[in-house]
């Protein structure tokens, strides 16, 4: 077992990930971990862009109005007010990194319009963004001689002073890591842990998201005693690509920001009848009619048409989109795009503070992992890649404004698998993770009822003693590390939602279909960490 020392661990090599590895101070060690190749998360995936006040016809307040509005009434004003402050400087910051932002014709960025804001104010590379950002940020952190970038590294659990029986508050002193290249499992000590890992969208049978998105950060941080917050906010994205032959293809918002209309299979259009936004209303009154006409009419998807605009627009605005769509004999500028809802972005997360802190000392958690209180009970579109930079920007202050003083960990245990033997069947781990997909689109899908979240829970409760056991027995396995993970986070969202008494935002329940009078946070908190791993 090898044992690596560092300054700062970071899990995670999205946008937060690799944005807090480059704002950290160069004479520090960082590790950055990935799980599989640096630009396998779903910032790579990101199409539409980065919301933010950078034009003069907008303004700062009317962001953080349209961000309350999009929430229902659970966003953190303090949150919204800090991450839409410190946009503009996260955006310059990003150019200054070489990201090659599309232009328009008076070499000013181009900004569209999505869906909740009132301004045009999302820059954006074409459509493909987090392409642009990813690859920039990638490159950038290559060329740091403190940063080691470390592929195929899949986080098993945090070692935290309380599981090691030290004194004291809880701290985080590091991460068993398995290397998936030669199957051990190291330790990785460092003064300061940043969860970085993304959401959990993978939970769900239909997601835009990539295969890694299986809330290990969550879970990992839950397991470590940190509370979790608002999980029951799932955003769906209204419009994923629907073929056989095409997985988890995302068709941007920012398609129906420059006009393209959501059609049922006769031609009409339906949006009109649901909310006076038409296709802008935010995503959660979309999702949720486009939901109840594929099951009012029985139909299998709606249809997103932008062939009223000029060919030429639309190759030049969604570039990838057309190829993409072509590749599967489809021609945008002709032809209707057919679409359904998936599972998009997990809204709530680990708490955390302004300077991105978690309950747990020295441990961080940033962008989708995290709970900061910016998107409430709906994201609005395009402030999440925002929250992503502004609040890893937040942790690399804090981080340096503490290293100093904080000591390098102590020695840790190390994994003990000197009782398990190799798995004889991992067949049972495809099966459970099969199920446990299926019924999460089932009964803790778009719309919920609370028979159908207790059928959810009973299941999961089973396959939760089931895991356990497996964990417990065989040698583990990246599959078998996030099918774990992905059931306790899929037990948090289920016990958040049934704690939900009313409609509010991403969550729709037939059985309090109103809006509650107290509003508050769904907080769930942890049995204190046990000493096993």
């Amino acid at each position: 077992m090898s044992d690596h020392l560092y300054d700062v661990l970071i899990i995670g090599s999205g946008a937060a990930g690799l944005t807090l590895a480059l704002r950290l101070d160069p004479s520090l060690r960082i590790a950055v971990l990935s799980k599989a190749e640096l630009t396998d998360a779903s910032t790579y995936w990101a199409q539409g862009g980065v919301a933010a006040v950078l034009d003069e016809t907008d303004s700062t307040d009317s962001h953080v109005a349209d961000t309350l509005v999009a929430g229902a009434g659970l966003c953190h004003e303090d949150a919204v007010k800090f991450t839409v402050e410190n946009g503009p400087d996260a955006i310059r910051w990003l150019i200054d990194q070489g990201v090659s932002f599309t232009l328009d014709a008076d070499a000013q960025p181009h900004l569209t319009r999505e869906g909740g804001h009132s301004h045009r104010r999302i820059i954006h590379a074409a459509d493909a963004t987090g392409r642009a950002i990813s690859t920039t940020l990638v490159s950038r952190v290559r060329e740091c001689p403190n940063v080691d970038l470390l592929e195929n590294q899949v986080a098993v659990d945090l070692i935290t002073s309380q599981k090691n029986g030290l004194p004291g508050p809880n701290r985080v002193l590091g991460a068993y890591v398995l290397n998936t290249e030669t199957g051990k499992v190291d330790v990785f000590r460092a003064k300061f842990v940043a969860l970085a890992t993304g959401g959990a969208s993978k939970a769900y049978l239909y997601t835009s998201n990539p295969d890694i998105a299986t809330g290990d950060g969550i879970a990992m941080a839950w397991r470590a005693g940190c509370r979790v917050a608002n999980l029951e906010f799932n955003q769906f994205h209204p419009t994923c690509l629907y073929h056989p032959q095409a997985k988890s293809f995302l068709i941007t918002e920012a398609m129906r920001g420059e006009g393209a209309y959501l059609r049922l299979p006769n031609g009409e259009r339906f949006m009109p009848d649901f909310d006076e936004r038409a296709e802008l209303a935010p995503r959660d009154i979309v999702a949720r009619a486009i939901d109840y006409e594929m099951k009012r009419l029985g139909i299998r998807c709606v249809y997103l048409d932008i062939t009223h605009k000029p060919a030429e627009f639309i190759t030049s605005h969604f570039p990838n989109i057309y190829q993409k769509c072509l590749e599967f004999g489809l021609d945008i500028t002709k032809e209707q795009i057919p679409v359904v809802p998936a599972a998009h972005f997990t809204c709530g997360g680990v708490m955390v503070d302004l300077a991105s802190h978690t309950d747990v000392d020295n441990l961080y958690a940033i962008g989708e992992t995290s709970f900061t209180g910016l998107h409430g009970a709906n994201r609005m579109a395009s402030n999440s890649l925002l929250e992503c930079f502004v609040f890893a920007m937040a942790a690399a202050r804090d981080i340096q404004e503490k290293v100093a003083r904080t000591e390098s960990p102590p020695p840790c245990r190390d994994w003990d698998e000197s009782q398990v033997r190799n798995p004889d069947e991992d067949v049972v781990i495809l099966h459970n993770w099969e199920e446990l997909r299926r019924f999460m689109w089932d009964y803790v899908g778009i719309v919920r009822t609370d028979k159908r979240l207790a059928r959810a829970l009973h299941r999961v409760e089973l396959l939760q003693s089931e895991i356990h056991e497996y964990y417990s027995n065989y040698r583990i396995s990246t599959n078998l590390i996030e099918l774990r993970n992905l059931v306790m986070v899929a037990e948090l969202i289920i016990r958040s939602a049934l704690a939900r008494k009313e409609s509010r935002g991403l969550h729709y329940t037939l059985d309090y279909p109103e809006l509650s009078a107290e509003i508050h946070d769904t907080v769930l908190a942890p049995a204190p960490a046990s000493s096993a791993h």
